[in-house]
C-alpha cells in the first residue's frame, strides 16, 4: 500500500456506485452514502487514541470501523454479546474511547491525509483460552497485502457480489467480509444472520461461511442447489468437515475454497479460484508467504510456521508474549499442527494445545479421526481429544452427536478407515458440541472422559 492508494480503494476508485452497493441485514447505501457518514464520524473521533465499535451487524457498525479508519485511529472491534468483564478489559486495555452514535444521513468530508501504510488499522482482541483476551496489532499494510493477494487467488474483482453473514468484530467478517469488498470494489450483501434461506435468496457470486454455516446449507437442499450459480464458496475459520464438502459440491456443483488464517497473521493459505480443491486442504501459501513445518525427525506433521508481509506488529503491552509466538530466527509461531503434502498442499490438523495426541508413541492429529467420523453416515457432529492414560500417554477419546450407532461400531469404524492405533478408545455422546460465535467446536468446555 503506498501513500497514492488509499486502503479501501473502492470508496473513491472508478469502481461504479449503486443505491444498495452495501447490504447489511437488510438496510442499504450506496460507497457515496457510506464515504459521507463515515466522515463525519472521522471528523469527531479524530486524535483519539483508539475507538471502540459496539460491532452488531449493522450499516451502523460499517461506518463507524470506515471512519476510525478515515481517521487513522485504531479500531476496536467489540463483540455485542460480550459481557461486563470481557468488554471492561477491552476498553481498559485498549485505552479506547466509545464510538459517536451514527447517524447514517448526516454527510461530511473528511479532508486528513491518508495515513501511512504502517498505521495501525484494527485492534482485535483473541479469544483468551488462557488469561485475559490480547490485544493483536494490526497494521494497515498487513490488510491491504492480504486482500490483494485473496483477490488474485479468488479471482474476486468489483463485478463480484460478496454474501456472507459473519460476525464483524474478527478477520472473517470484518477484514474479508467489509474491508474486502470496500478494496476491490466487490458488492456486500450482509445478511444478518447466515441462514440457508438468506444465502440462497441473496444472488451473491462470492460466498464466505464458516462450516456451521455451511452444514446448514448442505442439510437444505433446496438453498444449496439455489447457490449453484454462485462464483466460488470459500470456507474458513475452522476446519471444513470432508462431508460438508462433498455433500456442497454434489448439491451446488461447487467444489468449496479452504484457506486457513489467525488473527494475527490474517489469511497466510489458501486454494485457489483455478486450482485443485480437494476436502481437508487449505491449498497453498498466498504471494509473499512462506511456510515450514517444525515436525520432529520421521514425523509427517508439526507446528506450522510462517513469515510474510501479513503479520500483524504485536500484542498491545505485551512485549514478552510478541517476542514467544516467534521462534529465534523470526518466524512465527502459529501453534498449529499441519502437514505439506509432496505437491504443497497444506493440510491442518488442529491445535498443538489440544489437538496434538500423543498415544503410545504416535502423534495422532485430532482432524483426521474427527474427519473420519463423520464420514460415517450416523454422525452429525465430532470432536476428538487426548486424555491421560497410565499406559499410552494419552488415550483417543471422541465425543460425537449421533443417533443409531454404538460406540463399538464408531471405533471399528474409524479403525477401518485409518491406522488401527488412531481409533478412539472410547466415545461419548452429546445432544451437541460446545461451540463459539464463529462455530469452532471449544475443547475445553467438553464433559471429562
Amino acid at each position: 500500500m503506498t501513500a497514492s492508494r488509499p486502503l479501501l480503494t473502492a470508496l473513491y476508485g472508478d469502481h461504479g456506485d449503486r443505491p444498495d452497493a452495501l447490504v447489511v441485514a437488510g438496510s442499504a447505501t450506496s460507497r457515496e452514502g457510506l464515504l459521507a457518514a463515515a466522515g463525519a464520524v472521522a471528523r469527531r473521533i479524530a486524535g483519539a487514541p483508539a475507538v471502540a465499535v459496539h460491532a452488531t451487524a449493522t450499516l451502523e457498525t460499517v461506518v463507524a470501523v470506515v471512519g476510525g479508519l478515515l481517521a487513522g485511529v485504531p479500531v476496536v472491534p467489540v463483540p455485542p454479546d460480550a459481557g461486563p468483564a470481557e468488554r471492561g478489559h477491552i476498553l481498559a486495555d485498549s485505552g479506547a474511547v466509545e464510538a459517536p452514535p451514527v447517524d447514517l444521513a448526516e454527510s461530511a468530508a473528511f479532508e486528513g491525509p491518508e495515513p501511512g501504510p504502517d498505521t495501525t488499522a484494527l485492534l482485535l482482541y483473541t479469544s483468551g483460552t488462557t488469561g485475559a483476551p490480547k490485544g493483536v496489532l494490526v497494521p494497515r499494510r498487513a490488510i491491504a497485502a492480504d486482500l490483494d493477494a485473496l483477490a488474485g487467488a479468488w479471482e474476486w474483482t468489483a463485478q463480484d457480489t460478496l454474501v456472507h453473514g459473519l460476525p464483524l468484530f474478527h478477520v472473517h467478517g470484518l477484514v474479508l467480509g467489509v474491508l474486502g469488498a470496500l478494496r476491490t470494489g466487490s458488492r456486500l450483501v450482509h445478511t444478518g444472520r447466515p441462514t440457508p434461506q438468506a444465502y440462497a435468496e441473496a444472488g451473491g457470486s462470492l460466498y464466505f461461511g464458516v462450516p456451521t454455516v455451511w452444514g446448514r446449507v448442505a442439510a437444505e437442499p433446496e438453498a444449496a442447489k439455489a447457490l449453484a450459480g454462485a462464483r466460488l464458496l470459500v470456507s474458513g475459520s475452522a476446519p471444513l468437515p470432508a462431508p460438508v464438502f462433498r455433500d456442497l459440491e454434489a448439491l451446488t456443483g461447487q467444489r468449496p475454497v479452504e484457506r486457513y488464517g489467525m488473527t494475527e497473521t490474517l489469511i497466510t493459505v489458501s486454494t485457489r479460484a483455478s486450482g485443485e480443491r480437494r476436502p481437508g486442504s487449505v491449498g497453498l501459501p498466498l504471494p509473499g508467504i512462506r511456510t515450514r513445518i517444525a515436525a520432529q525427525p520421521g514425523e509427517e506433521i508439526g507446528e506450522l510456521q510462517l513469515t510474510g508481509p501479513t503479520l500483524f506488529d504485536g500484542y498491545l503491552g505485551r512485549p514478552e508474549a510478541t517476542t514467544a509466538s516467534y521462534t529465534e530466527d523470526g518466524w512465527f509461531r502459529t501453534g498449529d499442527i499441519a502437514a505439506v503434502d509432496p505437491d504443497g498442499m497444506h493440510r491442518i490438523v488442529g491445535r498443538a494445545s489440544t489437538d496434538l495426541i500423543k498415544s503410545g508413541g504416535y502423534r495422532i492429529g485430532a482432524g483426521e479421526v474427527e474427519n473420519a467420523l463423520l464420514d460415517h453416515p450416523a454422525v452429525r457432529e465430532a470432536a476428538v481429544v487426548g486424555a491421560p492414560h497410565a499406559d499410552l500417554g494419552q488415550e483417543i477419546v471422541a465425543y460425537v452427536v449421533a443417533e443409531g450407532v454404538t460406540e463399538r461400531e464408531l471405533i471399528d469404524f474409524v479403525a477401518g478407515h485409518l491406522s488401527v492405533h488412531k481409533r478412539p478408545r472410547k466415545v461419548r455422546f452429546l445432544a451437541e458440541l460446545p461451540r463459539n460465535a464463529m462455530g469452532k467446536p471449544q475443547k475445553k468446555l467438553l464433559p471429562p472422559a
